[in-house]
């Protein structure tokens, strides 16, 4: 008894210290990139995608995908405060009261969300001002919040970066994919430039595709187009699996 007693005692500072470590012991046993550890990553980029399958994220997708290069670095943000948010939370997960655990929460995303939003401003002004007050709003994120909710604050701190770099990566995705066809089929560009050719005042002008008559599609540029693309992607990921297609 009493060397069970002992035990208990020792795993109970074992988890108490588990929150300076980068690894818990569990997770010391298996692979980095074990089966579990690339679901984490994986899941998120199809059959439990935020915005596709968790419907989450859906105010960012509408406003900053008019052009592909506000969408990638929006991404690219959202990732950088999801994976540290993540690991902090989850080195912090034994110390913080339950009760002011979303307070901690919001401190948290809100410095990380400040901090990228200097580096925008340094490095890329002009992308900066074109996503303005959607890098904010990260901080109110229902996938940052959620994941930090549902995840960091139950896992060890390498799995919690997974979670966080993956659910990014599947809300990126889907970033990417609408200001793509949005841009190209709205104004025939990709990151600023023409890919479809060179579009003049008259057919004998035009070069590419509107030497042949072709039309950029306007209605690709209004915020309700990408709505009607991001239930294009939730249609087709729901054909493809039918296992997402709610009873």
């Amino acid at each position: 008894m009493a060397k069970d007693n002992n035990l208990t005692s020792e795993e109970k500072e074992a988890k108490k210290k588990e929150m300076i470590l980068f690894l818990s012991d569990s997770e010391e046993k298996e692979s980095f990139l074990s089966k579990q550890n690339r679901k984490l990553l994986t899941d998120p980029l199809d059959d439990d995608n935020p915005i596709t399958v968790q419907v989450l994220g859906i105010c960012s997708a509408l406003a900053i995908t008019v052009q592909l290069e506000p969408a990638v670095v929006m991404a690219i943000a959202v990732m950088a405060v999801m994976a540290f948010s993540n690991i902090i939370i989850s080195m912090l997960r034994n110390m913080i009261p339950s009760r002011i655990r979303i307070i901690v929460q919001l401190v948290v995303v809100a410095s990380l969300v400040a901090l990228v939003d200097q580096v925008l401003r340094a490095y890329a002004y002009d992308v900066s001002k074109q996503l303005s007050v959607f890098i904010g709003l990260i901080i109110t994120n229902c996938i940052v919040m959620g994941r930090l909710e549902a995840f960091a604050l139950g896992n060890g701190v390498y799995k919690s970066f997974l979670d966080g770099i993956g659910n990014a990566a599947g809300y990126g995705l889907i970033l990417i994919i609408v200001a793509f066809f949005r841009e190209l089929l709205g104004s025939g560009k990709l990151f600023g430039y023409e890919v479809l050719g060179h579009q003049g005042t008259s057919a004998a002008d035009s070069t590419g595709l509107y030497a042949l008559g072709y039309e950029n599609n306007g209605l690709m540029l209004l915020s309700p187009m990408a709505l009607i693309v991001v239930g294009l992607i939730i249609w087709v990921q729901r054909a493809r699996n039918r296992k997402l297609i709610e009873e």
